[in-house]
């Protein structure tokens, strides 16, 4: 269960930063701070950002429509039923696109923490 909010809430993220990437480019000032982690910053390859970039707009995509299944669930049972599935296929979107879960979540986590990786993975979700 705990593998699963993870990637749930890197999901949720990652859509995140996909959809709030114009924003964020074109009024960097509304950003919000972030706190500086005492966590150490990993060093990913750029073959790996490039994974997460792509595995991130599929997940987006996903996020989006279990979102709204999810709003139209009519109970907990069903509700759960729904995060599940989701579960499910972003772990086979984060899996094909070569990274394993773990990596993707550590990636997720050093992107919120460190704004310049972020607008790396930015510029490799949207090339010019």
């Amino acid at each position: 269960m705990k593998r699963m909010t993870a990637l749930f809430s890197a999901a949720l993220l990652s859509a995140g930063m996909m959809t709030a990437t114009a924003h964020a480019q074109q009024d960097p000032a509304q950003a919000p701070e972030q706190p500086q982690a005492a966590a150490p910053a990993q060093d990913f390859s750029d073959e790996q950002l490039q994974q997460f970039a792509d595995a991130s707009q599929e997940i987006a995509v996903i996020s989006q429509e279990y979102t709204e299944r999810l709003q139209a669930a009519d109970d907990e049972a069903s509700q759960q039923e729904v995060r599940m599935e989701a579960n499910d296929r972003m772990v086979e979107v984060v899996e094909d696109s070569g990274l394993d879960v773990d990596t993707f979540n550590a990636i997720g986590q050093a992107i919120q923490q460190d704004p310049e990786l972020m607008q790396r993975v930015q510029e490799m979700a949207n090339p010019s």
